[in-house]
C-alpha cells in the first residue's frame, strides 16, 4: 500500500491506559461513515498495515482504538503522533449534490473589482466560518467564506466569483 492508493483521515493523538488503548482524531469530515477494519500508519515513510480489535466513535472528531497486538501502552507510544490512512476503496460515497466548502480547493478566485486573484490552495473550518486561502503570486489572501461575499460558483470550470472588502486585497498586495 503507497500514499497514492490511499487517503488520510486522521492521526494517533495520544495513548489512554495501560492496555494499548489510543486516541485517533479525525481530519476527516465524514468520518461516521469510514469502514475501518484496517488501517495504514506512516511509519519511516512507509503504509504500515494495523488491523483494528475495537473502536469507539467520539463526538468530538475523535475515537479510541485498540490495534490487534498493541496491547501494552509501550507498543501503543511508539504509534503516537502517526498519520493515519484508509485504502482508497474504502472512500465514502457522496451525493453528487452535496457540495462543501472544502470542494473549493483548486478553484480560480476572481474578484469583481481586481479580476483574477489566484487558485484557493487551502479551506479552514473556524467556529463561526470557513476561510479560504489564495495563492497570490506567492502571497497567501486569506477570505471569509460567506454568502455575503460570494457572488457565483462554477463547478463545471472551477471558478469562484467574489466581491471582497475594499482594501482586503490590498493588504496582501503590499
Amino acid at each position: 500500500m503507497t500514499i497514492d492508493q490511499s487517503f488520510y483521515i486522521g492521526y494517533i493523538s495520544k495513548t489512554r491506559g495501560l492496555k494499548g488503548e489510543m486516541q485517533l482524531f479525525f481530519e476527516f469530515e465524514d468520518y461516521e461513515s469510514l469502514d475501518m477494519d484496517v488501517v495504514f500508519l506512516e511509519v519511516n515513510k512507509k503504509l504500515v498495515p494495523y488491523f483494528i480489535d475495537a473502536i469507539k466513535l467520539q463526538k468530538n472528531s475523535t475515537a479510541y482504538v485498540t490495534f490487534e497486538d498493541v496491547d501494552h501502552i509501550d507498543k501503543a507510544q511508539v504509534l503516537v503522533r502517526k498519520k493515519v490512512y484508509l485504502a482508497n476503496d474504502k472512500m465514502p460515497e457522496r451525493d453528487p449534490d452535496d457540495f462543501r466548502y472544502t470542494d473549493l480547493v483548486g478553484f480560480l478566485v476572481i474578484d469583481e473589482n481586481h479580476g483574477e486573484l489566484g487558485e484557493i490552495t487551502d479551506v479552514q473550518e473556524f467556529p463561526q466560518q470557513f476561510v479560504a486561502t489564495v495563492d497570490m503570486g506567492g502571497k497567501e489572501l486569506m477570505f471569509p467564506l460567506s454568502d455575503d461575499l460570494i457572488l457565483g460558483i462554477d463547478g463545471e470550470e472551477e471558478v469562484i466569483e467574489v466581491a471582497l472588502p475594499e482594501g482586503l486585497v490590498d493588504l496582501y498586495k503590499e
